[in-house]
């Protein structure tokens, strides 16, 4: 079936992510037959879409507008795929297509997965390159550094790798993919566990934070942003949606802390759109929520409120600065912002 959210499978049996079937590197050296370029790519997203949002946050935080233009597709699908429903005529203005399908089927025809965000597109040729969404931001923060705007932060340090490896690798297990295990939950035990590791997760992460700005070190790092992308939905979605209901982020003194703190610094709020967010998982995962109403709520002020986590030092972007305005046709609608 298409996916929802990067790769997904979902069932009778039980929620499972699927691996990337794409996982072609596009890298200094070309290993992969796909050198880094200024130009040569574009990188399609739903702003919907939390692995997605680890794409566009990355690319903003690292000045690569330039070099990797951005394509935004509708926030609802349908049978066809991932939409250019936004874009004049129905049509990705650079790609010249109407579905994400298309770039896929020029890629390899008759592919049997689902067409996922986010995708990198080959642009001379129509064909996708790679939908791995784990390895895209990585090789964004290492492999572009040519191509990295001057005072662009180190996201994946190499002094930290290992570190930030585990952490993430807890956060993607019991946060990132949790929350969809709870979600898509065909049985009670099911659920149960699934939210049980998730808020266990959620209360180890808040200790770990209630002294230390960031996850790991004193800057911003790919842990950060993969933590956010989930965080920063759990309210207007995970809660209710996905049944995700023990508590929630608003009555955690230091995650809500910790998520305003990042989204009202440049990068990441400034590339959140909670209109997408909430049309899609509402409107799109019918299963779930056959009426496909989306709610009214939260309220969204709160997340312009001060978060005083400049309290405990750390700095943002390391010796780097931060990322400068976003361009203009790159800015979040007034109806997806506080």
């Amino acid at each position: 079936m298409s996916d929802t959210d990067g790769n997904t499978e979902y069932g009778r049996k039980s929620f499972k992510r699927s691996k990337s079937h794409f996982t072609d590197r596009i890298t200094a050296d070309a290993r992969d037959g796909w050198p880094v370029e200024a130009g040569r790519y574009r990188l399609v997203v739903s702003r919907a879409c939390p692995w997605a949002s680890r794409a566009v946050i990355s690319r903003r935080l690292l000045g690569l507008e330039d070099a990797l233009s951005l394509a935004i597709a509708d926030p609802i699908q349908d049978d066809r795929s991932w939409r250019f429903t936004l874009d004049p005529d129905g049509r990705d203005p650079v790609l010249g297509i109407r579905f994400l399908s298309e770039a896929y089927d020029a890629r390899e025809a008759d592919y049997p997965g689902g067409v996922s965000v986010p995708a990198i597109v080959d642009v001379p040729t129509g064909r996708l390159a790679t939908n791995d969404f784990q390895q895209i931001t990585l090789d964004l923060a290492t492999e572009w550094t040519a191509l990295h705007r001057d005072g662009a932060p180190d996201l994946y340090p190499a002094r930290l790798r290992d570190e930030i490896d585990e952490v993430m690798e807890e956060v993607y297990e019991d946060v990132n993919n949790g929350v969809y295990r709870a979600g898509f939950a065909t049985g009670q035990e099911e659920y149960e566990t699934a939210c049980d590791r998730l808020f266990r997760r959620l209360e180890l992460l808040s200790a770990r934070l209630a002294d230390r700005r960031y996850l790991v070190g004193d800057t911003i790092t790919e842990a950060d942003i993969r933590l956010f992308t989930t965080l920063v939905r759990f309210d207007a979605v995970y809660h209710g949606h996905f049944k995700c209901n023990r508590w929630k982020l608003t009555e955690d003194e230091v995650l809500w802390a910790y998520v305003r703190d990042l989204y009202q610094t440049p990068g990441f709020g400034d590339t959140v759109d909670f209109d997408h967010i909430k049309r899609h998982y509402y409107q799109v995962h019918t299963g779930i929520n056959p009426t496909r109403i989306v709610p009214l709520g939260p309220d969204l002020s709160g997340w312009l409120m001060p978060h005083r986590r400049e309290e405990l030092g750390g700095r943002p972007f390391g010796d780097g600065t931060p990322p400068g305005p976003v361009p203009e046709g790159e800015r979040v609608p007034a109806a997806g912002r506080p």
